[in-house]
């Protein structure tokens, strides 16, 4: 099930009706209402749609009043939709063609969310070309959840930190030195603004915090 849906069919459909069937703007609508089973053609639309800012012309001072008003779709969700419309355009442009949509079960139609979940899989340094193969074929042939799909992930990155312990090393080293760069920072904040430490204290938290930045550049 979807996490964030469109509002409801009818209102959209009432949008529909006084828009030239040829438009964009109705394209889109269309797609909206048939957000289950085409997303890819939804975010095709709503990368036009942010691309050339025709959300402007239709009224909408940002895009993202733009989807929350017109089609009822959350910024996180419409965020997500285009990352995903634009990775499989970017990345894997046979799954965009038509008969692609029309051979496949419609069961096993990936989600914009696992698609999503590819995208990021795809800048993991851990994971090799098999591993991402693998995945690839969950999500396009298998249709596989995508809570299933996150687990697998998680699974196989520790898997992954496990066979290369110097990476994991490196990875946990730059993890604590950010938290501790953000303690650093809000507790030089909270003196000053409290006036616990003299200026020169001050300085030289603010030049440790510099340090300690050029450790994980």
């Amino acid at each position: 099930m979807m996490a964030d849906k469109p509002r409801s069919i009818q209102n959209i459909e009432d949008k529909m009706v006084s828009l030239d069937v040829s438009s964009l703007r109705y394209h889109v609508l269309e797609s909206a209402k048939n957000f289950k089973t085409s997303w890819i053609e939804l975010g095709r639309s709503l990368y036009s749609v942010w691309k050339d800012k025709m959300y402007k012309e239709w009224g909408f001072g940002t895009f993202d009043a733009y989807t929350a008003r017109e089609i009822g779709i959350k910024k996180p969700t419409a965020m997500k939709l285009l990352r995903s419309y634009y990775f499989l355009e970017k990345e894997e442009p046979a799954y965009l063609k038509s008969d692609y949509a029309k051979e496949a079960d419609t069961a096993k139609l990936p989600s914009y969310e696992a698609v999503d979940l590819l995208r990021k899989a795809k800048d993991k340094k851990t994971l090799n070309q098999e591993d991402y193969s693998k995945l690839k074929k969950d999500i396009f042939d298998g249709g596989k959840d995508v809570q299933a799909l996150k687990r697998d992930l998680t699974s196989l990155i520790r898997q992954r930190q496990e066979l290369d312990p110097d990476e994991a090393y490196q990875n946990r080293r730059v993890s604590t030195l950010k938290r501790f760069i953000g303690s650093l920072k809000a507790l030089k904040q909270e003196a000053e603004i409290s006036k616990l430490l003299p200026a020169q204290l001050i300085k030289e938290v603010q030049e440790l915090i510099r340090k300690i930045e050029g450790e994980i550049q």
